[in-house]
């Protein structure tokens, strides 16, 4: 059973003029169509093919099976990307993770200063996370395709800072997508499903 490229779950244009038509047309029609592309022939005939993407992701992750793992993961945090954002999001939360957060770092202020500040230091290619760790909630960064689940934590939103992601919309300022990304795209309502479905 191949892998497929997972539908936005909204328009092309749902998140302008935060994020453009175009900037999703390559970044999802383009890159994620590519690791899917590449994460099924890397896998066809294999016993990979037939596993749920999060088993293939954890298999080649410790078996060190890099090429599987960079597109299969990639596939995972992409989608997961996607659904972290919304028409109308940004902005401080509501119920749980609002609760959580202002548990965790004191305030929403701090968490933004603290997430905006680990995409900004991501050397390269990577992501900013806020995972939930035995329990407790983090704020962490990955290089390239690597994913928290691999760490053992549960991913509850996530900006990706590879510079396809922003390029085409703010060039070189990956701090300004950042904010844009907190104050008007992120999606809420997901996050707090996540940290119910993980609790």
């Amino acid at each position: 059973m191949a892998f497929e490229l997972p539908p936005l779950p909204y328009d092309k244009t749902a998140l302008e003029p935060h994020m453009s038509a175009q900037t999703l047309d390559f970044h999802h029609g383009k890159h994620h169509q590519t690791y899917v592309t590449n994460l099924n022939n890397l896998t066809k005939d294999s016993p990979m093919a037939d596993m749920a993407l999060e088993e293939v992701i954890l298999k080649a992750w410790s078996d060190k099976n890099t090429g599987v793992f960079n597109n299969a993961a990639q596939v995972w945090n992409h989608t997961f990307f996607w659904h972290g954002m919304k028409p109308g999001g940004g902005g401080a939360p509501t119920g749980a993770i609002a609760e959580r957060i202002t548990a965790a770092f004191g305030s929403f202020d701090t968490f933004k200063d603290e997430f905006k500040s680990a995409g900004a230091t991501q050397f390269g290619s990577g992501w900013a996370w806020l995972v939930l760790d035995k329990g407790d909630l983090k704020i962490t960064k990955t290089p390239n395709a690597e994913t928290p689940m691999v760490h053992g934590q549960t991913a509850l939103l996530t900006c990706d800072v590879w510079e396809h992601a922003y390029y085409l919309d703010f060039q070189n300022r990956r701090p300004d997508f950042l904010t844009t990304f907190l104050d008007h795209l992120v999606n809420w309502d997901f996050v707090n499903e996540t940290l119910a479905k993980a609790a």
